[in-house]
């Protein structure tokens, strides 16, 4: 996306258009936590649907958050990865996760692995 593809140049309201939605952060989650796979995203705890994760997986591949990588031809089937601009979010999930620990006690707290990530490549 450009400049002139977004409703203004507040970096707040440009990135909400792109993770702003309810399910896009819960999918980043899921990557940095290693899932890779749809059925892995559809045993998450938040049960999101078949038709919301394909809308979402496609949303984010299109804005350059994820790649999706064949690994079977019959079926076709894909995993998803983080891009580089994907992982580029990771500091905003640990910032959410430290905010609601310290908001709302009984949020679970982030592995290490979750808090230390460090993308591939």
């Amino acid at each position: 996306m450009t400049m002139g593809e977004h409703r203004s140049g507040c970096p707040i309201a440009t990135t909400l258009e792109i993770v702003g939605d309810k399910w896009t952060l819960v999918i980043l989650r899921d990557l940095v936590n290693g899932k890779r796979r749809y059925s892995e995203f559809l045993s998450s705890p938040e049960r999101i649907t078949t038709n919301i994760l394909a809308d979402r997986l496609g949303k984010m591949e299109q804005a350059g958050l994820v790649e999706r990588r064949l690994y079977q031809t019959r079926p076709r089937r894909f995993d998803y990865v983080l891009t580089r601009k994907g992982a580029g979010l990771h500091p905003l999930l640990v910032a959410m996760c430290e905010w609601a620990n310290t908001h709302y006690p009984g949020t679970w707290v982030a592995p290490e692995s979750f808090m230390d990530f460090k993308p591939a490549g």
